[in-house]
């Protein structure tokens, strides 16, 4: 059925039990015709030249099955990415059919949202999840080449100094906050990510083999690998365990608490409940950073445990193991890091000269003089 709105023709029809009413975008009583019968049959070929569960669905069904079927696979982590990806993805796409989202779509909902304060890292991921539903039914191929991904900047950690290091202990072991000197000192001296450290359970450190499992984690070569403990690290969490006489294995490490002051002023916790896991120590560690003017990032323990590694002839596989790196991350870690293997490389070169003795070094300087000696002449 054909309408005047204004000057410009609509059309309105239902198929598979969807009322469809939208703007011919046209004076033409002709072209607007055209567009009906175009727009149908582009809804009849969705039908049946893609498989069934492509038949016109809005994207907020689409994206609701979707967090379902995934769900059970996913980390808890992992579906709370998701869930805020959707967040913003929905307003926009939420309405439209899954068939008649297009590449036009996406670029202009990447500017949306660049121009909203958005960094490119984070709309890449919104647009991910956007990809993922998409390709799920089969409608991601064609609109590929014509969707492009935000340049982003890699972010080059930092790796902090001993002097740095010393003064942001000393200040996380004065705080309120009695949990954020051990964490800390475990993501320096094991690599962890902070969300590990945080959900760690008593069964998963295992004091008499000196060794930590690793829970649910970012990436698949992160879940359940196991971390040799040092002897700093051995010691915080044994020092930390005392606080815990009648722990039992499924208890959290480090459980949720709260702060006040004793009577003279000094700071005490008092545990809340120890099946619940800590909440969020961002304002701990932003006051401790403060106090001990260290401007760094948590994620910039595991740099600097990362780099230490590498500084001390750690191979990348072994060191690549301990961070639970996917392969692809590896790959790309090789190319950061690069830098601190050489050197690695050079020192280990070096000392095959200085293995030879102080006579072999005399006599390779005065073959070096003759040769100059020669060229110069």
């Amino acid at each position: 059925m054909l309408y005047r709105r204004g000057g410009v023709w609509w059309y309105k029809f239902r198929f598979a039990g969807k009322l469809f009413r939208e703007s011919a975008k046209t004076s033409s009583k002709a072209l607007a015709r055209q567009a009906e019968r175009k727009r149908h049959q582009n809804l009849e070929q969705a039908v049946h030249g893609i498989r069934k569960r492509t038949a016109p669905v809005t994207f907020f069904v689409a994206a609701d099955d979707w967090m379902k079927l995934k769900k059970p696979t996913w980390a808890a982590k992992s579906y709370e990415v998701e869930l805020r990806n959707l967040r913003h993805l929905k307003p926009v796409f939420g309405t439209l059919l899954l068939i008649d989202i297009n590449a036009e779509d996406i670029s202009d909902y990447q500017k949306s949202r660049l121009k909203a304060g958005a960094s490119p890292k984070t709309i890449n991921l919104e647009i991910g999840t956007l990809r993922a539903i998409l390709r799920r039914h089969r409608l991601w191929a064609e609109m590929q080449p014509d969707v492009k991904m935000m340049p982003v900047r890699e972010e080059v950690g930092i790796a902090l100094t001993a002097e740095q290091e010393a003064r942001l202990l000393a200040v996380c072991g004065g705080l309120r906050s009695r949990a954020l000197l051990p964490i800390v000192t475990l993501a320096l001296h094991t690599g962890m990510r902070r969300g590990e450290i945080q959900s760690l359970q008593w069964r998963q450190i295992d004091f008499l083999s000196r060794m930590v499992t690793v829970g649910a984690s970012k990436t698949d070569a992160g879940s359940g690998r196991v971390i040799p403990l040092n002897e700093v690290a051995l010691a915080t969490l044994k020092s930390w365990a005392t606080n815990f006489p009648d722990r039992k294995q499924e208890h959290y490490v480090f459980p949720s608490e709260h702060y006040g002051l004793t009577g003279d002023g000094k700071p005490h916790a008092k545990t809340n409940d120890v099946n619940t896991p800590i909440g969020e120590i961002k304002s701990a560690w932003e006051s401790a950073k403060a106090k001990a003017d260290v401007s760094c990032r948590f994620h910039d323990l595991r740099h600097t445990a990362c780099t230490r590694l590498l500084e001390r002839g750690a191979s990348l596989p072994i060191v690549a193991s301990i961070m639970g790196w996917s392969p692809s991350t590896t790959a790309k870690m090789a190319k950061r890091y690069g830098h601190i293997g050489s050197a690695v490389q050079r020192a280990a070169l070096d000392a095959l000269v200085q293995a030879r003795g102080p006579a072999h070094a005399r006599g390779r300087r005065i073959e070096e003089a003759a040769v100059d000696a020669k060229v110069e002449s």
